[in-house]
């Protein structure tokens, strides 16, 4: 199974013979939902060369400052992680990133980023127990980096006790807990529709409507931060793509039905948050109308493909649906979203005031989420990230993988 991609990660990689064992742990990351770079070392090369990170990471492994110097990567790679996660991190990785020393690629990288950073420590006894590396320790975690206690037993050659690199799903575990990240839709298919869609009149004229896609987008990009494998159905839009994800582009409400109807069965969740158009020409032309002949259109309704899949979902499926309204009383609002939520069939809708202009391109949402049980949230001015968050937390309650 191909797991999505979501936070940047940065892999850095000390110069000890534990380097070898990152390799299980970046493709453990991977799982995880991470896009990792890798950032090894110079000496680390000795152990565990580039073409081996390339390979399992499938970026370019650089470990020299002065290489693609026009990148500026010293401070770009640090700009770009949402976490550093450095393991192993020898006595001497430690000791130099406690000095703030910037010598090589790595401790470039971790004076220049804000993300936060994680040291696995791997090492002989002696090393890890010698007060200089107690005293960095120290004075690392002071400074708010995570530090995981290495493990204890069998060491290079015969020497055992601690300073062993830690199994990998401690390792896992440990940044878990450090950085508030958990992968809580890992396996989840989810299947997310967004934007508005265009019914062609001919060649050049369509009906449309204001949607931008936006919140869609933010909803397939949490989803995937947070480990579910994500397909996007996506009208017409300026928005970038999303890495990891499978994004498909469609023009027309029939266009996005037929991709939905292709994938339904095969997912656990849709989102149906596009803005659909609810009538398009009877007739179009093969050929641009001139104006003169411009006169009434003649209108059928497109399919109500919300309601359509929600009766063909399967008991473990979940399908959340959106409601644009001219509401401005809350309380109509809601009553309104209860109505539609109960004859369409969904889990749970969100419905916004969209009186205005407001919503529409914009940055923050308001309205409320309802669920078939009856639970009411209201929802005031919030990023569409943090609604989208909040919607995957409903649903993530209500996901079981048949």
């Amino acid at each position: 199974m191909t797991f999505p991609r979501g936070r940047e990660l940065v892999l850095g990689i000390g110069a000890g013979i534990a380097a070898y064992k990152s390799a299980d742990l970046l493709r453990r990351l991977q799982d995880r939902g991470f896009l990792i770079t890798v950032v090894p070392t110079p000496n680390s090369l000795n152990f565990v060369g580039k073409a081996t990170w390339e390979a399992l990471s499938g970026r370019k492994a650089q470990s020299e400052l002065w290489e693609n110097v026009s990148d500026v990567p010293h401070v770009a790679l640090g700009d770009k992680a949402h976490l550093i996660v450095i393991a192993p991190a020898t006595a001497d990785l430690i000791a130099r990133i406690a000095q703030g020393r910037a010598d090589d690629l790595l401790t470039n990288t971790v004076l220049s980023t804000s993300a936060p950073v994680i040291l696995v420590p791997a090492m002989h006894p002696k090393m890890w127990l010698n007060p200089a590396t107690r005293a960095n320790i120290q004075t690392l975690r002071e400074r708010g980096y995570f530090v995981m206690e290495p493990a204890t037993g069998r060491l290079t050659g015969m020497d055992s006790g601690v300073g062993r690199f830690p199994e990998t799903s401690a390792i896992i575990d440990f940044i878990e807990e450090s950085y508030g990240y958990c992968a809580d839709l890992l396996g989840t298919r989810m299947l997310i529709t967004a934007g508005g869609t265009r019914e062609p009149i001919d060649p050049v004229r369509f009906i449309g409507n204001r949607s931008s896609g936006k919140q869609g987008w933010a909803i397939a990009h949490q989803a995937a931060m947070r480990g579910a494998q994500v397909t996007l159905v996506l009208g017409p839009n300026s928005l970038p793509e999303i890495a990891g994800i499978e994004t498909i582009e469609i023009e027309s409400a029939s266009e996005m039905r037929d991709e939905i109807l292709t994938r339904f069965d095969q997912v656990d969740v849709l989102v149906m948050s596009a803005a659909v158009a609810d009538a398009r020409p009877v007739s179009v032309s093969d050929e641009k109308i001139k104006k003169d002949k411009l006169g009434a259109l003649i209108l059928e309704e497109n399919p109500d493909l919300l309601a359509e899949f929600a009766a063909k979902k399967r008991g473990n499926q979940v399908i959340a649906g959106f409601a644009a309204e001219t509401e401005s009383d809350y309380k109509a609002l809601v009553d309104s979203a209860k109505t539609k939520l109960a004859r369409k069939g969904a889990d749970l809708i969100y419905v916004n005031d969209v009186s205005n202009g407001k919503v529409f391109g914009a940055e923050t949402t308001s309205g409320a989420i309802i669920t078939k049980e009856g639970i009411v949230i209201q929802v005031d001015e919030v990023t569409k990230e943090i609604l989208a968050d909040t919607l995957l937390d409903q649903i993530k309650e209500r996901v079981s993988h048949g």
